[in-house]
């Protein structure tokens, strides 16, 4: 594009004509959507669509993730002008790509949102789209895993997160971001045997079952060891990608609600998604992303390279 015709390309997120191909604006400048794609609730031509759940009422400590997807909306424009590195592909040239905007609900009653985000993200998935999400604290990714079951069956999944937020809750009035993972094997929306964790490091005595790649494991094996043993447990399954923003270390996350010392470095995380290609990924999301909590913006930073990773994972197999 030559350089006028940049210089006048100004709120692509309403003005452009397709759903394909870099955003040349001011990264500085414009409405914000996420790497700069066309808002629409009309689905009938994209590929994948982008959405928000700007829901944080079910944390345990730090609030401010319902600031997130905003956060991680205006940090993505950086990304917009380039194809994401390391792929080999460009999936904003190649895929059509809808920034969807966020799932309204009623923040006084947060007892009915999990429904809500079911039907959100059950809806997308109707209109025959893949759906990336942008949370949210982490008890978003249970009626999420509810609404792709519905669709694909079972799945694997790959956590990236300090926390296996498997602790035993057998209250089903409650809404935890710390329980989603115990309450969807109890559901049988998990395949334990190909489903993997990947950065813990706090404890929790039952794993239920999945596999735990802890963050001293991946600083002692490396990135490329580690995304092996993603792909040898997970194998032909179809996998949903959920990744924690607290999975990587408060110096490269400060931001976020539950921070924990030792984790993966953004160059670690960067490495293992990118060793993931080919995995059947259906969906995925980045969660935890808590603004008010980081001044220099650096972990909506980390989570709109994490969003757009889990765009290319989805990409892949599909091109």
């Amino acid at each position: 594009m030559a350089l006028e015709d940049a210089q006048s390309d100004i709120d692509a997120a309403f003005t452009r004509d397709d759903l394909k191909g870099p955003g040349f604006e001011n990264t500085f400048a414009g409405a914000l959507s996420f790497l700069r794609r066309r808002y629409t609730k009309d689905l009938g031509g994209a590929d994948v669509a982008v959405t928000g759940i700007p829901f944080d009422q079910a944390v345990t400590n730090r609030p401010g993730t319902r600031l997130g997807p905003r956060a991680i909306r205006e940090a993505s424009a950086l990304q917009s002008p380039d194809a994401p590195y390391g792929w080999g592909f460009d999936v904003m040239s190649e895929f059509a790509i809808a920034d969807y905007g966020d799932m309204a609900f009623d923040y006084a009653k947060p007892a009915d949102v999990p429904a809500r985000i079911e039907a959100h993200i059950a809806g997308i998935l109707a209109q025959g789209c893949g759906v990336i999400t942008l949370g949210g604290d982490h008890s978003i990714t249970l009626p999420i895993l509810r609404a792709h079951v519905a669709k694909h069956g079972p799945l694997a999944l790959v956590q990236f997160d300090a926390h296996t937020d498997s602790w035993v809750d057998d209250d089903d009035t409650r809404v935890d971001h710390g329980t989603f993972v115990y309450t969807a094997v109890q559901e049988g929306l998990i395949d334990i045997d190909h489903s993997v964790q990947v950065g813990i490091r706090t404890t929790n005595p039952d794993p239920l079952g999945i596999t735990i790649i802890d963050a001293p494991e991946v600083h002692r094996i490396g990135a490329a060891r580690t995304a092996d043993r993603i792909r040898e447990i997970v194998g032909t399954a179809q996998v949903y990608v959920s990744f924690d923003i607290d999975g990587l270390d408060p110096a490269f996350a400060p931001g976020t609600g539950t921070p924990v010392w030792g984790g993966l470095t953004s160059p670690q995380a960067a490495a293992i998604l990118r060793a993931m290609a080919g995995l059947s990924v259906v969906g995925g999301d980045v969660v935890e992303v808590s603004p008010p909590f980081d001044t220099t913006g650096a972990t909506a930073i980390a989570g709109a390279h994490v969003a757009t990773e889990l765009l290319c994972l989805w990409a892949y197999t599909r091109r």
